[in-house]
Formats: structure tokens, sequence, C-alpha cells
């Protein structure tokens, strides 16, 4: 299982999406856009020229990008990882 959990500093919707990863234990990469051009861009390629944070990719290379905790969950759910 892999998750890159794409994020900023000041973004409130990240905090929320880390704290529901963390309370199902699952481990994460945090990758901060704000201090790593390579990730910025990649993100904004994913999303078609936008930046919108969070952006999580999980390993079967599907994302989702500001996800509510309902989403993320049925996500992780779908995959497996709960």
């Amino acid at each position: 299982m892999k998750i890159d959990f794409y994020t900023t500093d000041w973004c409130g919707d990240c905090v929320r999406s880390k704290a529901l990863l963390k309370k199902f234990d699952l481990d994460f990469n945090e990758i901060n856009v704000d201090l790593d051009e390579n990730a910025n861009e990649y993100i904004k390629t994913l999303q078609i020229n936008q930046r919108r944070i969070p952006t999580i990719v999980f390993d079967d290379d599907s994302f989702l990008v500001e996800p509510s905790d309902v989403d993320l969950e049925n996500k992780l759910k779908e995959l497996k990882y709960i």
C-alpha cells in the first residue's frame, strides 16, 4: 500500500484529510508542494494545470482532489486499505 499525500502548511482541508488517514493508522508519504517544485508540477499535470490540495495519490495511480471525509474513507475501503 502506498499513499502520496500532496499538501501545504496552510491548508485546512489537508489537516482534516491527514487526520482521517492517521485515524486508520495508515502510513503515507507527505509532500509539501510549496517546498517541492517537482511535486507542484506533478499535481498540476494530474489536475490539468490546476493546483488544488490535498491531492492524494494511491498505488493504483488513482487519486482524489480535495476529498470529503466520506469520499476518502470510501476510497480507502475500495482499495481495501481499511
